[in-house]
Order: C-alpha cells, then structure tokens, then sequence
C-alpha cells in the first residue's frame, strides 16, 4: 500500500491533500475535482470544487473528427475552446482562451515510463507518471503550477487537480480537460489495437 500511495495521489472532494504533494509543493490554494460519464456519446465534464459544486463545465460536440470542446464557467461564460489536430504522429491539441491567449498541448514520443507534454506558446511542461496516473505542471522557473492524479479502476473517469497558482486557473483547467481527452484517446486507440491484434490472431 505504500507503494501505491507513493505514486497514486488521487483523493477525493473534502479529504486531505496528498501527503507527498504537501511534502514537495507545500500546500496547495485550493483544489478541484473532474468527473465525466465515460460512455457518453456527448462528452460532457463537470468541474467542482471541494464543495462539489459546479465551477465549469467542459461539452464535446459530437461526432467531431477533430474532438472541439468548449469550457465555461458556472455563470456560462466562455473560458476556452479546444480543438485536436487530426493528423499527426503525436497527440497534438490547439487551446484558445476567452481573452485570446493561444497555446498547444504536444506529447514528446519515446519516453519509456514519464509521459512529457509541451505546452507551446506558454513554455511550460506537463510531466506524468504511468504507473500512479500522476500529472505534475511547471511554468518556464520549474515552478509548480498544478498537481493532477486520476482515480484508478473508476466506472466514472475523475481527477483531482491541486491548484498552487490560482491567477492561472483557467489555463489550468483547459490544460487538465485537453489531458482527459488525451488519456482517453490512448485508451480508445489501445482497445482499438488490441482488438485488431486478437482478430488477426
């Protein structure tokens, strides 16, 4: 068990923050937690906070080749728009704010066991672990921004986000929704894989 709590740091609304992100990062401003229904054709995400109340939510259109998702806030204000890019060895999405600001979420290929994101346009990095589903992102100083952890073996796919810039949190949350989509895409091209690999077997 200490193992697992060691690389796994999901936790859910009114528990504690994870004692090694207290240990490395201190404590966080605040946190919020992600829950989307993974068998919805019309990918909808809510965004609480530690109240669970609703402060964005995030909507897909369906179907959509190239995934766009819009967030707003609680109020319905426009926050960010999100678009995938099709065609491309690496997973690529373009992010554009409400008040402009463009960036784009790029993985690094080849990376045996940490999973490396650019965020272009803003020089930051999203660093993941694949064994506790843990996502660490750091701005030009390597300075923490923001702690991400996804719940294992969940009917609902949830993230806790521990938040320690808060002036950055709307860039944050579009940087967290665009993760979902990318984890989800792996999942769906690896059971899209596997199926082909047992059918030609």
């Amino acid at each position: 068990m200490g193992i697992l709590s060691k690389y796994h740091r999901f936790r859910e609304a009114g528990e504690s923050v994870n004692v090694n992100n207290a240990e490395r990062f201190g404590q966080p401003d605040h946190s919020l937690f992600t829950t989307s229904k993974v068998f919805s054709l019309h990918h909808h995400i809510d965004i609480t906070d530690d109240q669970e109340r609703v402060v964005y939510q995030a909507n897909t259109k369906f179907p959509s080749l190239h995934d766009k998702t819009d967030i707003t806030d609680a109020q319905g204000n426009h926050v960010a728009h999100i678009e995938r890019k099709f065609f491309t060895l690496h997973q690529r999405h373009f992010i554009t704010m409400a008040d402009g600001t463009a960036f784009q979420v790029s993985t690094e290929l080849f990376h045996l066991y940490k999973d490396v994101n650019n965020i272009e346009g803003l020089g930051w990095q999203l660093r993941g672990n694949m064994f506790g589903l843990n996502f660490e992102l750091y701005d030009t100083d390597e300075s923490v921004i923001a702690v991400i952890s996804q719940k294992m073996l969940s009917l609902h796919d949830k993230y806790c986000i521990d938040i320690y810039r808060p002036e950055l949190e709307g860039i944050v949350v579009a940087i967290l929704i665009t993760l979902q989509h990318m984890m989800q895409d792996r999942k769906a091209s690896s059971a899209a894989s596997s199926s082909s690999s047992s059918s030609n077997g």
